[in-house]
């Protein structure tokens, strides 16, 4: 259980298999984000037939509503909310620190007041990993900081506690059915990325995820992050970079040797009226689409792109039909989900590499420009 094993490489790129209680997951892979037990609009049998092959939840949110203890008397995630694939748990350190209404750090934890009622709780990483096992993932992450990416000094100390926190989180765990990955830290700052990246690596994870990526640096800055922090990972752990998910940072991560991608981007892109398509994003509330006969990407084969015209969608859109929402999902998805399976085939041959500027040309688009906005 949770072996991991690369079955092919291109540069940096590597095809894998993670083995889980719940199925063999290929790598690269991308999973849509199913923050309460629900990926947004989307049933479990559409995202199968998407080739969904991993979905995340989110520990924070399913704490405070309905509850761990409830999902876990109910059977657990899988049988809760009916995904029979691989589930991933983040830990919930990202919410308390973005969402609370005010929360207050110490070297034990953290105590915040809920977004929803403004209630007092309190999380440290024995807390974490008891309503992570709860939740009954299979995959689980340790509770870290996740700070200001350019604050040096409070990066340094929020570094330190979620080193502290990995090894408690390691100690915490009592289930062996859930693979309990460790968090790299270090905002911006090369010395701190490498310090964590090795710290995190000698401890007995069997996998390992970059964290603090895509929370206000630019491009460049995660890509020289992601630069000095993966050659030093071990070859034979699954790499998952967490909450970044556009196109162009999915070509650019799987470039320098990452394995797992999730993002809230495509199915809120899709609340948005928002498509990614090969003219760039396209927005489909423009009345440019009134009569657009063409479906969002005649090379697509989702059910979305067979079926429907830019037409009907726009149609829904203005109409403000719910049908509009799980339509656009459903592209969204499947687009970033064909890019990975598209990237697993070009490594598997050779040729990732040398792809790789054609494939950022393509995608590129989707993320510097909105089409039809306005």
């Amino acid at each position: 259980m949770f072996e991991f094993t690369v079955t092919a490489t291109n540069g940096r790129a590597r095809n894998g298999l993670f083995a889980t209680p719940h199925g063999d997951l290929p790598t690269p892979a991308f999973a849509p984000v199913g923050t309460q037990a629900a990926v947004k609009a989307l049933t479990p049998a559409q995202l199968s037939e998407l080739g969904a092959s991993l979905v995340l939840s989110n520990t924070y949110h399913l704490y405070l509503r309905p509850g761990d203890e409830l999902v876990r008397d109910l059977g657990g995630l899988h049988r809760f909310m009916q995904w029979p694939g691989p589930i991933l748990t983040d830990s919930g350190g990202f919410q308390v620190f973005s969402l609370s209404q005010t929360r207050k750090v110490d070297d034990d934890g953290v105590t915040f007041k809920s977004h929803i009622d403004g209630s007092t709780h309190r999380f440290t990483p024995e807390k974490s990993i008891a309503i992570q096992e709860n939740l009954g993932a299979d995959i689980i992450m340790a509770f870290d900081e996740c700070a200001d990416p350019h604050d040096r000094p409070y990066i340094e100390k929020a570094m330190q506690r979620t080193h502290a926190w990995a090894e408690r989180c390691l100690a915490a765990k009592t289930k062996d059915d859930q693979a309990l990955f460790g968090i790299i830290q270090g905002g911006i700052y090369p010395d701190l990325r490498s310090a964590s990246a090795k710290f995190i690596s000698s401890l007995p994870f069997p996998g390992i995820a970059i964290g603090g990526l895509s929370v206000g640096e630019t491009k460049d800055e995660m890509r020289a992050a992601l630069e000095v922090v993966t050659p030093l990972l071990p070859e034979d752990k699954p790499r998952y970079l967490m909450g970044v998910g556009t196109p162009e940072d999915i070509i650019n991560g799987i470039a320098r040797g990452i394995d797992l991608f999730d993002c809230v981007l495509p199915t809120r892109l899709a609340r948005h009226h928002s498509a990614f398509s090969p003219e760039g994003r396209l927005n489909l509330m423009n009345a440019a689409f009134a009569r657009d006969e063409r479906p969002i990407d005649a090379a697509c084969d989702c059910y979305t792109c067979r079926t429907f015209t830019r037409a009907y969608l726009r149609h829904l859109i203005v109409a403000k039909e719910l049908l509009a929402g799980t339509l656009l999902s459903i592209h969204n998805l499947r687009a970033l989900i064909r890019l990975v399976e598209d990237i697993r085939g070009y490594i598997a041959e050779g040729s990732f590499e040398s792809r790789v500027p054609e494939l950022l040309k393509r995608w590129s688009n989707n993320a510097k420009r909105l089409l039809g906005h306005g």
